[in-house]
């Protein structure tokens, strides 16, 4: 018979970027540990109260900066953004947008007009390969 398989696990930092959180923001307890998959699952399906406020509120990892300005990470080290910011720093400023994020959201918009032509110029080609 073969032993019994330990269960999967990862570092607390894989975790909080599987979560959406900034891992300095997290419980210390959360830091320490590794985390199963199970536990991930779990974390996932029935989130507790800190993880509910971290996403409310933050602080926020870059990706996730990013993603609610409305650009790249590359974006962000640009305007030497490199601390996590609060859902209210976020929020302040889109709502007064310096010169830096309207030019990186510019930026992020022509990258993904270009990156939709060539997936359409590809699935052409692909459909004329095919006939």
């Amino acid at each position: 018979m073969s032993p019994a398989k330990s269960p999967q696990t990862m570092k607390p930092a894989t975790a909080a970027q599987k979560l959406g959180v900034y891992l300095p923001a997290t419980p210390g307890s959360f830091q320490q540990e590794p985390v199963s998959r199970e536990q991930l699952n779990q974390l996932i399906a029935d989130p507790p109260a800190w993880l509910v406020e971290l996403r409310k509120t933050g602080p926020h990892p870059r990706p996730v900066v990013a993603h609610k300005l409305g650009i790249s990470n590359a974006g962000l080290a640009r305007a030497g953004v490199t601390d996590p910011l609060t859902t209210e720093e976020i929020g302040d400023l889109l709502k007064a947008p310096p010169a830096w994020l309207v030019k990186e959201r510019a930026i992020h918009a022509e990258v993904n007009e270009e990156n939709a032509r060539v997936k359409a110029v590809k699935a052409y080609k692909r459909s004329e390969a095919g006939n």
